[in-house]
């Protein structure tokens, strides 16, 4: 596969040895370049032997460098190829629950192991090549996260649609007797995978720690587009219960013997529980924060540390402050708490219920602009409002309807503030907005 090298950046190692753009990147040192993981991996040596293809003629330079430097060159394409796509059709896919209308992007369903550990995006093992596999193992990449959902080959098989799901957890066994560590997912659905389903799949995955480091179980997520899919029964008290009952049962005699819990229900399982979220201290590390297993605590703690070393007196102001229905709970507490030492600043903060995916959908993230304006217009609002970044496109001011911060803004006549879903950033933003 060609890999065409976009520019060299000034002065780097790369431009001074002569390497050019558009030159046509074949090797280093004796490796085939295919991808950025490739290129990541064979540029930490100290010398290298760079052959490109230039109006056809092979060109060798010669690079002479410490270890971790970089060399410059950029390429057209981050993974140098197209993103590999999923090859399955899980019964609780939320894409296939994606209303019709929504940008392309969105309905991509990504299956890409160098996305894994680029991005930490999860994988399935379906769609991986033998290649891939002994490339993993070679390189050593570390850490892959892994779409488990269940330990009974035949069950994956059904719930992923696709009749190598089985068969592709024995590559679990094949990274952990190499080295690899793996964060592992289980995406509940109830009356499928759960109770002794849901134990047997815990024990599978405890018996390979410590490269299997650590498992998140979050329960399906449903949205109002469901028609003609796989019928799913939504989690309920009595079996949002249940599972963390199980989860913390295995973690609990897993802790004893290991010195760790190894296993998490997510927050959004507790919420559906009525449980308590746990304190800090039970999520350890916060080894799966980025699959919602921790983030309350964390985000309340955070607050809480930030509120405490607030020197700022005489501080005035009216803000707005939208959140989703999961998150309405914590965040009052912690809002009511920044009042309560800021008399003078009043906060009012809405929950909005989703309904561009339905009220099954409770996080923040999958809040739209379009609810966004549609529930606040009658609401009482300063002109300030603050707006959690989870809720756009990463990089972007771009919700998952389309509607941008700058539509929200002409509709609803005020100004926006993105806040990063963190308490430092919280108390930071709430403060800076009132001295403004």
């Amino acid at each position: 596969m060609a890999v065409i090298i976009k520019s060299c950046e000034k002065r780097s190692l790369a431009h001074k040895c002569g390497i050019k753009a558009q030159d046509i990147l074949v090797s280093i040192n004796g490796n085939v370049i295919e991808d950025v993981l490739d290129y990541r991996f064979y540029i930490a040596e100290n010398k290298l032997d760079i052959v490109v293809l230039r109006k056809g003629k092979e060109k060798t330079f010669t690079i002479i460098k410490d270890e971790y430097d970089d060399i410059g060159i950029e390429f057209d394409s981050y993974l140098m190829d197209k993103q590999h796509g999923c090859k399955n059709k899980c019964i609780f896919c939320f894409i296939d629950q994606l209303p019709k209308g929504m940008r392309k992007s969105l309905y991509f369903k990504d299956d890409d192991s160098r996305m894994s550990f680029l991005f930490g995006n999860y994988i399935t093992l379906t769609n991986i090549t033998r290649h891939e596999i002994d490339r993993i193992i070679k390189m050593h990449i570390s850490p892959i996260n892994i779409s488990v959902h269940t330990a009974n080959p035949e069950l994956r098989s059904k719930m992923m649609g696709n009749n190598n799901a089985g068969e592709a957890l024995k590559i679990i066994d094949e990274f952990a007797n190499a080295g690899i560590k793996m964060n592992c997912q289980i995406v509940l659905c109830k009356g499928i995978n759960d109770g002794d389903e849901l134990k047997h799949t815990l024990e599978f995955l405890g018996d390979r720690y410590p490269n299997v480091s650590s498992v998140a179980v979050v329960p399906v997520g449903m949205t109002k587009h469901r028609d003609n899919l796989y019928p799913l029964i939504p989690h309920d008290e009595a079996s949002a219960k249940d599972a963390i009952c199980i989860i913390e049962h295995f973690a609990y005699d897993f802790y004893k013997k290991q010195g760790t819990r190894f296993a998490f229900a997510s927050d959004e399982m507790y919420i559906k529980a009525k449980l308590p979220i746990p304190s800090e201290d039970f999520y350890e590390d916060y080894p799966q924060i980025e699959n919602g297993v921790g983030l309350i605590a964390s985000l309340k703690t955070d607050f809480l540390s930030a509120l405490e070393q607030c020197e700022y007196d005489n501080i005035k102001g009216n803000v707005t402050m939208v959140t989703g229905v999961d998150s309405y709970s914590l965040l009052k507490e912690l809002t009511d708490g920044f009042t309560e030492k800021f008399p003078d600043v009043s906060i009012n903060l809405y929950p909005i219920v989703n309904d561009f995916f339905g009220h099954d959908i409770t996080v923040t993230g999958l809040i739209t602009g379009g609810d966004i304006i549609k529930q606040l217009k009658d609401k009482e609002t300063s002109n300030k409002l603050l707006i959690p970044s989870c809720m756009l496109k990463h990089g972007e001011t771009v919700f998952l309807d389309d509607v941008t911060v700058e539509d929200i803004e002409k509709e609803l006549s005020l100004n926006i503030t993105i806040v990063e879903c963190d308490g430092y950033d919280l108390v930071d933003t709430l403060i800076d907005i009132c001295n403004d």
